[in-house]
């Protein structure tokens, strides 16, 4: 379970931005989840849970915004929105495509006393 893993270095940086910005709780983590990262929404949760645990953030709220993930086609030039990995390309029809979002896991928001 990478989730885990990933909750863990969440935090990490949740407390050096505590440190470095004089706050002592999080109220609210914000992420910003790409359709193709990989991640596995339920595990995220349960891991987030358990790692907060004795940290600025053990009483915060998990806020999970799913982005779409985009392709860009190198045939026709556009930049369209894809639901698998290997999806033709909606408009020319071509497989030649590049991801270009969707694949992101960031921090976008903190909220915080």
């Amino acid at each position: 379970m990478h989730e885990m893993s990933l909750c863990e270095s969440i935090i990490s940086v949740v407390e050096q931005q505590a440190k470095l910005n004089n706050f002592t709780e999080v109220k609210m983590v914000c992420l910003e989840v790409g359709q193709f990262s990989g991640v596995e929404m339920e595990a995220l949760r349960f891991s987030f849970d358990c790692v907060t645990r004795g940290t600025c953030a053990e009483n915060a709220e998990l806020k999970i915004i799913e982005t779409e993930a985009q392709a860009w086609c190198l045939p026709c030039a556009n930049t369209v929105r894809v639901t698998h990995r290997y999806d033709a390309c909606p408009k020319c029809g071509s497989h030649q495509l590049q991801v270009s979002g969707g694949d992101e896991l960031k921090i976008k928001e903190l909220e915080v006393n």
